[in-house]
């Protein structure tokens, strides 16, 4: 960072001394992780920028728009729906919950067996050192799974302005009555604070913009399938975390730029790594900011990621929201139909997501499926065992990892995950 943030920080009441720690983990992870690749598209400088200036530039400018009168929505989970946010005028970011941090701090509030994410929210959240959850002027949860529901009583206590979600369990017709409620519910608070109402046109055109990011990720996903590989998983799962927070017209032009470029290596042939290098899609839990150790693993033991199954990645750009009806009702009722075909662990039963999977790495050319779950996330946890069975009876090798965010498992992960690549070579 070039600038000095500290007085804006200092602003938003961080714990500087933390804070420092924090960002000198985060940078010397990421030179390790990302700037030692090679052959890496010239486009993704911008991202490189952007995680340069994660807790910056970024910042600065949210906290511009919040002193300028707009409201800014912090959340941690893809149910939320920010074509309603953008709507407003508001500010969509993601919040803190990538890496193990404060842990004896998060256990006053959660028991030491909670999933790592639902306790790495805490940890940030506790010790002050996440500048998005500092600047939102609403928190956002959603009850998804236990854990969540259970936690938000708990994270309550830590911040002022805590707004929850309820969401079904089960896709059927009084499932999609109970989102549609609790998303006119959303709309009623988001009017509220922001102070302005809502309108069909304006509706739309955040439909259209929040569509425009979603098909830029789709294009990328799409590209990213070539044989050779024309750029890593871990690039693309960077592209995937960026999308929860940066400007999403801004990050539309960027990743669009990324294809192009992609495009014309596909055009001559040229990829990241060569054409028999094993090819593995990832499914599971979502990574955020700064989990990158599963792809790092892959693709550092000569594999290639070639897929993401996850809410930061296919899965949380899954489906677009249908944007030609001409009232709030109807462009509600579009905006609830898309959210309920994502396929999150958290329904039962849910077939939908093991077929979605399945056509990740049917259209990829995956030789291989990993399973990615953190330790104490019950649904996902659950499905991973059903799931492997499924995949291996139609021929898809497939691999289950039970992680949390710390280092420690990497040197057993790298051993079992060389030896599934051995096992998928070309």
């Amino acid at each position: 960072m070039s600038a000095d943030y500290r007085p804006m920080w200092t602003k938003l009441g961080l714990n500087l001394e933390k804070h420092d720690v924090l960002l000198g983990a985060v940078g010397q992870m990421y030179t390790g992780t990302y700037l030692s690749q090679k052959h890496r598209p010239e486009g993704m400088a911008y991202f490189d920028f952007v995680i340069s200036e994660v807790h910056g530039l970024r910042i600065q400018e949210i906290v511009a728009a919040r002193e300028a009168g707009r409201i800014v929505v912090g959340s941690f989970c893809t149910f939320v729906p920010e074509e309603l946010i953008l709507a407003l005028d508001g500010v969509s970011v993601g919040l803190c919950a990538g890496a193990e941090w404060a842990t004896d701090a998060a256990e006053r509030y959660v028991p030491r067996n909670t999933c790592a994410l639902i306790k790495s929210a805490f940890g940030f959240t506790a010790d002050k050192v996440c500048p998005y959850l500092a600047v939102s002027t609403l928190i956002v949860g959603e009850n998804t799974c236990d854990g969540k529901k259970k936690g938000w009583e708990r994270f309550g206590d830590l911040v002022p302005n805590l707004y929850v979600i309820d969401l079904p369990q089960k896709k059927s017709d009084e499932g999609r009555a109970l989102l549609r409620k609790e998303y006119q519910r959303f709309a009623e608070k988001l009017v509220e604070l922001a102070k302005q109402p809502l309108t069909v046109e304006k509706l739309k055109a955040a439909i259209q913009t929040v569509n425009a990011k979603r098909l830029a990720m789709h294009r990328l996903d799409t590209l990213r399938q070539a044989e050779p590989a024309p750029i890593s998983g871990l690039d693309v799962l960077l592209a995937n975390q960026v999308f929860f927070y940066d400007d999403p017209v801004r990050f539309t032009t960027s990743v669009n730029k990324i294809c192009d470029e992609l495009e014309a290596r596909i055009a001559k042939g040229e990829g990241v790594a060569p054409k028999s290098a094993p090819r593995l899609v990832v499914s599971g839990c979502p990574m955020a900011v700064p989990n990158w150790k599963i792809h790092a693993i892959v693709e550092q033991a000569g594999g290639v990621v070639v897929g993401d199954e996850s809410c930061v990645g296919a899965r949380g750009t899954q489906g677009l929201t249908d944007g030609s009806a001409n009232t709030l009702e109807g462009l509600l009722d579009a905006i609830v139909d898309r959210y309920l075909g994502i396929d999150c662990a958290i329904f039962s039963p849910n077939p939908t997501r093991l077929e979605h999977l399945q056509a990740i790495a049917r259209d990829a050319k995956a030789d291989g499926v990993l399973l990615y779950t953190l330790q104490f996330c019950t649904p996902y946890l659950m499905e991973s065992q059903a799931f492997e069975t499924k995949l291996e009876t139609g021929k898809v090798p497939a691999l289950r990892i039970d992680t949390d965010y710390s280092n420690a498992d990497s040197g057993q992960l790298k051993t079992r995950i060389e030896a599934f690549l051995e096992r998928v070579a070309r």
